[in-house]
């Protein structure tokens, strides 16, 4: 399967509409990242903030709890991922979401192609271009 202008639409999509169930009352910075897999899937996560600031969860992180959830293991071609405040740059996952999502791409050996939207702005870069020289299961062997 391969990432064409159509379905890289409909993985923003996703991405925005799970940004509108985001939970962020501390930030009021709704995320909402949507995870595009080789046989059509799309899971999506929006972020979950916590009064206890350490606690909050990312889009990115609980789209891949979603997936690991589901019994998903590899097949990670495509992520996009939304925030919808206001006039803001192209949102790029954090260094803790770049992790995550490398474990599960090492899982199927794959090198994801990252959509960082912003209303205006659709940057495009690959997981190892993000993450270089990660850090994955390889490395306990």
């Amino acid at each position: 399967m391969m990432l064409n202008e159509e379905l890289e639409a409909e993985l923003i999509a996703a991405a925005y509409a799970a940004a509108e169930h985001a939970y962020a009352p501390y930030s009021d910075y709704p995320v909402g990242a949507a995870l595009l897999f080789d046989d059509g899937a799309i899971v999506t996560g929006c972020n979950v903030e916590n009064a206890s600031y350490g606690l909050a969860l990312c889009a990115e992180t609980v789209a891949v709890a979603k997936a690991l959830g589901e019994g998903r293991r590899g097949g990670l071609l495509a992520v996009a991922v939304v925030g919808l405040k206001a006039g803001a740059e192209p949102i790029t996952p954090c260094g803790r979401c770049r992790q995550v999502l490398n474990e599960v791409a090492a899982l199927g050996a794959t090198d994801p192609q990252v959509l960082c939207v912003s209303k205006d702005d659709v940057r495009r870069a690959a997981l190892s271009a993000l993450l270089p020289h990660a850090f994955g299961p390889s490395n306990l062997a």
